[in-house]
């Protein structure tokens, strides 16, 4: 005991030099990079102010990496627990840190590692590859594709999003093919929303869902909702496209895709509309490869699309099916028995020679064909096209599939290698898809497809729960006196002086949708757990009160990144004053 003794002294006294060396060059980092800042305002962020925050974000990133080795390494210190009769992970807390120090004893060999004041995770709960119990948590997320023909939206989407079906959803993605897109429409669309997510915003804002994204490309959109609950925990969030169309040159034909890390799991949504015709299932097959190939991300981990641990694959992606006649097709539709189509759909037959399409998942296509009816009909239109001739036959053109990232496969002639792969392949925060349902709704006939849709379960263990930023009203509000707010950074990101904490309404729809926003402190960058209060001016603030909440929008990162608890705004005497309530309404007086 007296060896083990003196080992952990010798760590304690380690750990506490290397704590107090990295918190003063962090310090120094971040001095230099104010002084280089300078009085500049807003618009004055300098690429040394950035690589001042990167200095940092290196440090958290190396000693994440030292956690994952030593954590292997505890793994192993179990395997020896009764040759050294010494238990792995045993915590000690030093005296003047709020750092834990874990010990990792195994054959008379220490080492140690630091974990976050608040991280509770200890030898019982850590995550081996497998979900730790009670250490999981189950999303639910909902899909629609639809080639909506250049129509307008319907008045009622709410069987078309499933809104009263439990458990309640989670996250929307929505992927539209074919929205109106001429010359003057689409130039108005770009100053202001278009038709189709207005709709859908007016339907899921007042259930507390916000548009977290969007991406358009002439007639392609995607649409990405959260609950409100979620949007802290939804950062890095990036959109791009791809034409394809003409030669590459025209974007009628194409991608458009949106990623963003969801609790720390990153996420890609492709939404594709690929070449028609029945002959053309090879170059649909290039077209995707293309878009897989040259979408890009300002991302370090995960550059290109399939880099992303999860990625979702959909839209009117046209494949045929081949072979069948129309008489059997037509049949088989019409006697519920469309299995008999599968292995002539062209998808399918496509998954079976190409090794990159295998790593994609598709749910069992027991729903009719989407493809072509008559606008506001249940009937097929098999009239022949211009273009060729032959009458034109059903076909499933319309798909949603997903694609879980493959862990590296091992050498088969290195075993010493292959148990050390599968080893280091073990996945601290696992993340498991399961598909509840795939079907189509055949009740919407505004288009000549029939819309998609998809219910997926993700279950997954949380990289992180803490928002980044805390943000709270001080005091009461209302528009007779200026307000106060305050907000905390709780973890190191990479903040801007282009930040800026908007008032929102209960029920808003997007970060867009703010009431009035101001500025974060302009003059330098915050200290992690520094209170910063800002001031609100009253004429900014809405004279009828009501209930809103604060959100914190990082430039960055896209998104808003830390939310305020509801909180209520009071009627302001102005507003009787103004005429805009009745005189003595709430009892105020004139």
């Amino acid at each position: 005991m007296l060896d083990i003794d003196a080992h952990l002294l010798c760590v304690h006294v380690r750990v506490q030099r290397q704590q107090s060396c990295c918190m003063q060059d962090q310090q120094e980092g971040r001095e230099t990079s104010r002084e280089d800042a300078g009085p500049a305002g807003p618009a004055g962020r300098t690429q040394d102010q950035q690589e001042g925050r990167e200095t940092s974000r290196t440090s958290r990133e190396d000693s994440a990496e030292d956690t994952k080795q030593i954590k292997k390494a505890q793994e192993k210190g179990k395997a020896t627990k009764s040759a050294t009769g010494l238990k792995a992970g045993k915590p000690i807390q030093t005296p003047d840190s709020p750092l834990e120090i874990f010990i990792i004893c195994a054959q008379g060999v220490c080492r140690f590692f630091h974990t976050p004041k608040d991280n509770t995770d200890t030898e019982d709960n850590m995550s081996t590859g497998r979900f730790p119990s009670g250490g999981r948590d189950k999303y639910r997320l909902h899909m629609v594709t639809w080639n909506v023909a250049t129509a307008e939206p319907p008045d009622d989407v709410t069987s078309l999003l499933q809104l009263d079906v439990q458990p309640p959803t989670d996250l929307y993605v929505i992927g539209l093919q074919e929205v109106c897109a001429t010359p003057v429409r689409f130039i108005s669309d770009l100053m202001a929303d278009d038709s189709w997510s207005h709709v859908f915003m007016d339907t899921l804002a007042p259930r507390g869902f916000v548009k977290v994204a969007s991406m358009r490309m002439q007639g392609l959109l995607l649409l990405v909702f959260a609950k409100q609950a979620h949007i802290p925990y939804i950062r890095d969030i990036q959109t791009t496209f791809t034409r394809t169309g003409i030669f590459g040159y025209w974007g009628n034909k194409g991608a458009v895709s949106v990623r963003c890390s969801f609790y720390g799991h990153k996420v890609c949504f492709l939404n594709c509309h690929l070449a028609a015709h029945m002959n053309y299932a090879l170059q649909r097959v290039d077209e995707f490869e293309h878009i897989l190939e040259t979408q890009d991300f300002d991302v370090a981990d995960t550059p290109r699309v399939l880099d992303h641990k999860l990625v979702f694959w959909f839209g009117d992606l046209n494949f045929r099916i081949a072979d069948h006649g129309l008489h059997f097709l037509r049949s088989s539709i019409n006697g519920g028995r469309v299995n008999l189509l599968w292995d002539k759909d062209q998808l399918i037959s496509m998954k079976k020679k190409e090794a990159f399409l295998q790593e994609f998942e598709e749910g069992p296509l027991n729903f009719k064909p989407t493809y072509k009816f008559g606008r506001n009909s249940d009937a097929y239109d098999i009239s022949a096209p211009k273009s060729c001739g032959k009458k034109r036959k059903p076909a499933w053109t319309d798909r949603i599939l997903w694609r879980i990232k493959p862990k590296n496969v091992p050498l088969d002639d290195d075993d010493d290698k292959a148990s050390a792969s599968t080893e280091d392949d073990l996945d601290e925060y696992p993340l498991v898809v399961s598909q509840d349902k795939y079907t189509s709704d055949m009740s919407y006939g505004v288009s000549d497809h029939k819309p998609v849709m998809a219910s997926f379960s993700l279950e997954l263990r949380k990289h992180f729960d803490t928002a980044l930023v805390h943000v709270s009203p001080e005091g009461v509000w209302s528009a007779d006196h200026d307000a106060l707010l305050n907000y905390t950074v709780q973890e190191d990101f990479m903040s801007s002086t282009w930040d800026w904490i908007g008032l929102y309404k209960v029920g808003f729809k997007s970060a867009s949708d703010y009431e009035t926003f101001v500025w974060v402190r302009e003059d330098e960058l915050p200290e992690t757990d520094e209170i910063i209060q800002v001031s609100v001016d009253k004429d900014d603030i809405p004279l009828l009160g009501g209930h809103f909440v604060l959100g914190y929008y990082s430039t960055n990162m896209q998104s808003i990144i830390g939310l305020s608890a509801n909180f209520q705004i009071l009627e302001s005497k102005r507003a009787v004053m103004e005429g805009l309530v009745p005189e003595n309404a709430n009892g105020l007086t004139k």
